[in-house]
């Protein structure tokens, strides 16, 4: 294929198998294709589909943050490309806009995630236009970039919020059941209190102080944990909570939640060390037998929790390192691809 393109104009390549395929690969990612044929022919980074939409756009629509990167690393060379529409008008931020093809949106667990994700997508793409974009409106729909995305977007919107106060509802139940029991707990102590003090029997036992310790950290822990996800459910539910609001939200409420359990068990365990005077035989099958809930909740929960965690505070899809491709040829110059794109427009 590159031997075939290497001569060719920018008019020849477009409409023809070789864009078909070009334009193919992007929507499979396959970065390597792309660039062995913007190295060969260098021209043809500015390619467009029978749609009119450029290679860089087309790859925002497809939501292929490879082929992205590396077309965006070589905008610096023709910066005019950033704001070059479709022959309805679109904007790279209108192909940021729309909804992400199914095939991406089920990689992402849960609705508020992927939703996440496609403001993340938006305000990527808002970040590299030129300021005049935000304000173009396409021919289809009448809108501009952010009107059309809230369009687009409203369904996964509602169902985001669906799941996120599903989640909060049974996470809440949960805390609220642990607050009773550590509650309970703080003034029934282990052994009693002594009747003529009225100090519990075994306050000198470092145990005894493990347990206080447990319980006290448990309670506060899983108040934290409720009041947290009430937050959540009493949210606005507007699109831009989806990208940091709500998410640190389900963080807090969760690692909260995670550990007034762990502490829980601890306080569990203490108590059973206090009161069978420290008989091995009989605690540590009741402890491991204490730890499933624990590792029970770690292997349903943390997973969200560490996902949460990594799209909301790691660093992300966009700010991962580009592989440094290198082109051997430059293009001749902008005036010169812009005369032969023009002049296919016109055509």
């Amino acid at each position: 294929m590159c031997e075939v393109i290497k001569d060719k104009s920018l008019q020849q390549v477009i409409g023809s198998v070789i864009s078909a395929a070009i334009f193919e690969a992007i929507k499979r990612g396959h970065v390597e294709l792309i660039a062995e044929i913007i190295r060969t022919n260098p021209l043809l980074y500015g390619l467009i589909d029978e749609n009119g939409k450029t290679m860089l756009q087309f790859a925002i629509e497809c939501r292929q943050e490879k082929v992205y990167f590396f077309l965006y690393e070589l905008s610096g060379v023709l910066p005019g490309i950033l704001a070059i529409t479709d022959n309805l008008n679109n904007t790279l931020l209108h192909s940021a806009a729309s909804l992400s093809p199914l095939a991406q949106l089920n990689h992402i667990q849960g609705a508020a995630l992927q939703m996440q994700r496609e403001l993340q997508w938006f305000q990527e793409v808002e970040n590299i236009v030129p300021p005049k974009v935000l304000e173009v409106v396409n021919d289809t729909d009448g809108m501009t970039a952010r009107e059309l995305f809230t369009k687009t977007h409203k369904e996964l919107v509602k169902e985001g919020e669906r799941s996120m106060k599903e989640t909060a509802t049974s996470c809440t139940v949960v805390g609220a059941l642990i607050i009773t029991i550590m509650f309970t707990a703080a003034f029934t102590v282990p052994g009693g209190n002594n009747g003529d003090t009225g100090m519990p029997m075994f306050l000198d036992k470092m145990l005894f102080k493990v347990f206080i310790v447990s319980v006290a950290l448990s309670l506060f822990s899983s108040t934290t944990s409720v009041m947290t996800f009430l937050g959540i459910l009493t949210s606005r539910y507007a699109e831009a909570d989806f990208l940091k609001s709500l998410p640190k939200k389900m963080i807090i409420g969760l690692f909260t939640l995670f550990f007034s359990i762990a502490s829980m068990m601890i306080g569990f365990v203490s108590t059973l060390f206090i009161m069978l005077d420290e008989k091995s035989w009989i605690v540590i099958p009741i402890i491991l037998l204490a730890s499933a809930p624990i590792i029970s909740f770690v292997w349903m929960q943390f997973p969200l929790f560490i996902e949460i965690f990594a799209y909301t505070y790691g660093a992300g899809i966009f700010s991962k390192k580009v592989k440094p491709w290198v082109i051997s040829e430059k293009i001749d110059s902008e005036l010169d691809w812009e005369r032969q794109f023009n002049a296919y427009r016109r055509r």
